[in-house]
């Protein structure tokens, strides 16, 4: 098939002050040279913003949340599939991906291409044993600890200083410079994400990430390193610029030669006060700000679309430096019908964009 005429889904279609990723993933599929396909959004929720963006997504599925586990998902994919004929799904989440690993052999059954690290890749860069890996693949990593009862923090100072990062597995990192503090965020974390929670020292400096893709036998697709301008309170990245640091690619290149690793994901380093990076952590997926590389002319999640669908992607090396982005909060104007649509039905098929003038039409 020609496939600039696939079915993509897409999940993670929040978009709050803390996005995910799944709006940044589409609009750079929207940008491929050609496309002409279909774009579904996997919704958790019905108030998930990127539901009513009509004019991004084309059809709007929800989805049982991962905690419901893989039958549950397999059973509304298999009547996703029945209704729109899926050819890709690109999660971007990193709570799904366990599930998403687990069907992968019944999404090709189905015809339904993925291109996912497998279960012992997505354990070898978690939080837990980031530490491990940055001895495997000579990668300077903050001093860390696994904490899972909260009397190992009134000895933590012995082994690191404060104040620290306190970390969930998934998500979450809150800045503790006393025990008191950590204590607080501890019971914080482990009431949303359970134990261990991760204690990572700080790191003075400057933020760098880059988003970037492997190809499952040790080799880089593509990468474009960023460097935040504007943080959010949360510490989220509002604006970022495109830079070029030979030293980050070469870091994300040795990522990818230890672990193998296959598909998306986001390597987030610090810069030090003398100039050496330190691996802060690996997220499994996209990033919330992927539609910058695409701006810069490297568009990674058309590659990872491509990849699913069996087509080999050559290496891609070039992007556009300077490029920047700024992140806006609009308003949605939707209809509640659309939001009783999907309440009611869990769908919103050929989602139409609501606009003033459609209103007063």
């Amino acid at each position: 098939m020609d496939p600039r005429l696939a079915t993509i889904a897409v999940t993670a279609l929040n978009a709050t002050d803390n996005p995910g990723p799944g709006i940044s993933v589409i609009r750079a599929l929207r940008e491929a040279p050609g496309f002409r396909g279909c774009l579904v959004g996997l919704a958790y929720d019905t108030m998930d913003p990127g539901a009513y963006a009509g004019d991004i997504v084309d059809d709007v599925f929800l989805l049982p949340y991962p905690s419901q586990g893989r039958e549950a998902l397999l059973q509304r994919i298999r009547y996703i599939h029945g209704r729109v004929g899926l050819d890709v799904i690109i999660p971007t989440l990193d709570s799904e991906l366990d599930a998403f690993i687990d069907i992968e052999d019944e999404l090709a059954a189905m015809g339904i291409g993925v291109f996912l690290p497998d279960k012992e890749h997505l354990q070898v860069r978690s939080k837990a044993r980031l530490a491990r890996l940055g001895d495997e693949a000579d990668i300077a990593v903050p001093p860390t600890r696994m904490i899972s009862d909260v009397a190992e923090l009134y000895r933590l100072h012995q082994e690191i200083p404060f104040p620290v990062f306190m970390k969930g597995q998934y998500y979450g990192a809150h800045l503790a410079r006393s025990v008191d503090e950590a204590v607080a965020a501890f019971h914080n974390i482990v009431a949303q994400w359970g134990v261990p929670v991760i204690a990572q020292s700080m790191v003075r400096g400057e933020e760098y990430d880059v988003v970037a893709v492997g190809d499952g036998r040790g080799g880089l697709v593509g990468a474009v390193p960023m460097k935040k301008i504007s943080l959010t309170d949360k510490g989220k990245g509002w604006a970022g610029v495109a830079i070029k640091d030979p030293a980050l690619i070469e870091l994300t290149q040795r990522f990818m030669a230890a672990t193998r690793w296959r598909g998306p994901c986001e390597v987030e380093v610090m810069k030090d006060e003398q100039g050496r990076y330190h691996l802060l952590e690996i997220n499994p997926r996209f990033p919330a700000w992927t539609f910058l590389c695409a701006g810069a002319g490297m568009n990674l999640p058309w590659a990872v679309a491509l990849l699913a669908m069996g087509i080999p992607v050559a290496p891609m090396h070039e992007y556009r430096v300077g490029t920047m982005f700024v992140r806006i909060s609009i308003d949605q104007i939707a209809d509640i019908s659309q939001l009783q649509q999907l309440s009611a039905t869990g769908e919103l098929i050929g989602s139409p964009t609501l606009t003033l003038a459609a209103q007063e039409a």
